[in-house]
């Protein structure tokens, strides 16, 4: 557990997705979030369980802690949110960025969510860029970082005025990976390598001491831990895509050329049509289970699927 000025921190890892997801409170009210909580998919048999999200919530219990958000950094491709079920056991509001809603109409059509709500309204709240929000008496900017997707947002969760020189702690979703890592792809619909570069140089533009908390970690070469907390300094001296001294045509022929050879995530087709809709499974048919869809898409023109 870490415990910068300011915050209080706790990360959870769900090995099974690469995921970091966090419980974040403000020690002197108590009062805390959520970010980026995973419901526990197994894709083989359609099961969901909650022993990720209960872990969450059995800490912020354990700590006295009031759960009053849950924070999306972004609709997710790789696992499916838990966010919902947090918010029925506390209450808690439900925020994303308010590029969430381009990225509902790409997949509107893509998947027939007829009954999806208009203009991002699964979600309670949709955060602007330069948007302040509290949690408890801490101060939290947002940041707009597309590039992955549309919809990504970065929180800064600022010192207080009494330790004012204190780093701030940056919960970055899939903008950035750990410095021996690297960066996110972009070749998601509406996601791009160049809006992605001045993303990441927006962030390391901050001061060199500021924490940068992961969404994700895959071990990089040579590392045999996982690890999700860095910094500005850190990334700038290290990150091999785009350390000081890289450029942003580089990077953006090196993201262009390495995307078009990944595969798509495992969790893709549930995580999107679940996540667009800030969690919420189809409704039930009329024999009382619900369905995910799997849009069909062959790769021969005259491929006889009827």
């Amino acid at each position: 557990m870490a415990q910068p000025a300011g915050a209080a921190i706790r990360a959870f890892f769900d090995e099974g997705t690469n995921t970091v997801s966090y419980l974040v409170w403000d020690p002197a009210t108590k009062c805390g979030a959520v970010i980026d909580p995973v419901l526990d998919w197994d894709n083989r048999s359609g099961e969901a369980d909650l022993k990720s999200a209960q872990a969450l919530l059995d800490a912020a219990r354990q700590e006295g802690v009031t759960v009053e958000s849950v924070l999306e950094t972004h609709v997710h491709a790789d696992h499916l949110t838990a966010s919902p079920w947090i918010k029925q056991q506390t209450g808690a509001r439900i925020g994303i960025g308010e590029g969430v809603k381009q990225v509902q109409t790409i997949f509107r059509p893509v998947f027939g969510l007829e009954d999806m709500l208009p203009e991002g309204g699964d979600f309670d709240h949709l955060f602007r860029d330069g948007e302040r929000f509290r949690i408890g008496s801490l101060d939290v900017e947002v940041m707009h970082t597309p590039g992955h997707t549309p919809a990504c947002i970065a929180y800064r969760i600022l010192p207080p005025q009494s330790a004012a020189d204190a780093p701030s702690d940056v919960f970055v979703g899939d903008t950035i990976f750990m410095h021996d890592y690297g960066t996110a792809r972009c070749d998601f619909p509406g996601g791009d390598a160049r809006q992605l570069w001045h993303s990441i140089r927006r962030l390391l533009s901050l001061p060199p001491e500021t924490r940068l908390w992961m969404c994700h970690d895959y071990k990089a070469p040579g590392r045999d831990v996982y690890a999700w907390q860095s910094t500005v300094a850190e990334q700038r001296a290290r990150n091999p895509h785009v350390k000081d001294g890289s450029t942003e045509e580089d990077f953006v022929a090196f993201r262009k050329g390495r995307d078009a050879k990944l595969s798509a995530p495992t969790l893709l087709l549930p995580s999107i049509q679940v996540n667009v809709r800030a969690g919420r499974f189809p409704r039930a048919e009329a024999n009382g289970v619900r369905y995910l869809k799997i849009p069909v898409t062959p790769k021969r023109p005259d491929a006889a699927l009827s």
